[in-house]
């Protein structure tokens, strides 16, 4: 496909999402650009928190955003590249409000810039942000209902997949997402990991991260049976976070080595055949 011919949230999502996008490739043409819509909606509320100088001013800029999606549901629209084709995408699938309102609430919280206080901390705001944005998904391909909590499962898994891979990146900034009492547990050292320095503390603290993740996507394919073909797109993703973890393992569990951070390979043709054999 040209990225010249591509909408706008296409491109932003092939660019800073390309995962996802991939997983966008398996719909049904005709839902691709609401599925684009709402990641590309998630793209730009995930970084209020890396745009802002100071909590205040995301916290306003989590307001528009609100009031903008009050407008929508109150049958109008702000002129927005983003919001123009969110705006279609609810009205013609009848997506559900609270997600939307949930993940926005849950992003509030990274201008606190504190960690999770304890693992299940940690997967409630997967749930919130990642978890409700594949159930949207799932009722833009017609599929909510039965197979929401395996699309939560995936959007759980996939959400403590991508902040395990993160930490460096959130080193930089001084932000943490692991669960504080499972550093403090570990004796992980902070100031060292704020300073680009893995740890085997760190490498124990985020094997018990990816074993949570691997649970809900056990979790999720126990689902398997109950899922329609129709509703593979939003569950692909568990593919790839898949190869992430395993990654992650063989590097043991430190963030910081080169395997974990490369780009992934094969991500398309891996994605191909899990459609294909119906599998997630």
């Amino acid at each position: 496909m040209n990225p010249n011919e591509l909408s706008y949230c296409a491109r932003q999502v092939r660019r800073h999402d390309p995962e996802r996008y991939l997983a966008c490739l398996f719909a049904p043409a005709a839902r691709r650009e609401a599925l684009f819509a709402l990641y590309g909606f998630n793209l730009e509320v995930a970084k209020t928190a890396e745009v802002v100088s100071e909590a205040l001013l995301g916290r306003i800029r989590l307001q528009w955003w609100r009031d903008s999606l009050e407008e929508i549901y109150s049958g109008a629209a702000r002129a927005h590249q983003v919001l123009g084709p969110l705006a279609e995408a609810i009205r013609d699938h009848g997506l559900s409000r609270t997600p939307f309102e949930t993940l926005i609430d849950a992003r509030e919280g990274d201008l606190e810039r504190e960690p999770p206080a304890n693992l299940d901390a940690l997967e409630t705001y997967a749930a919130a942000t990642s978890g409700g944005l594949q159930v949207l998904a799932l009722e833009i391909l017609g599929a909510a209902g039965a197979v929401e909590a395996a699309a939560r499962h995936v959007g759980i898994a996939w959400a403590l997949t991508g902040l395990l891979r993160a930490v460096p990146f959130h080193a930089r900034q001084r932000r943490l997402y692991l669960p504080d009492d499972l550093c403090r547990a570990a004796g992980l050292d902070v100031a060292s990991l704020f300073e680009l320095q893995s740890s085997p503390a760190l490498c124990r603290v985020a094997e018990q991260v990816a074993g949570r993740a691997r649970a809900h996507l056990k979790a999720a394919r126990a689902e398997r049976g109950r899922v329609p073909r129709h509703a593979l797109p939003a569950l692909l993703p568990a593919r790839l976070a898949e190869r992430h973890l395993a990654r992650l393992d063989g590097a043991g569990h430190d963030p910081f080595r080169p395997s974990v951070q490369a780009e992934p390979t094969g991500a398309a043709w891996r994605l191909a055949l899990a459609a294909l054999v119906r599998r997630y």
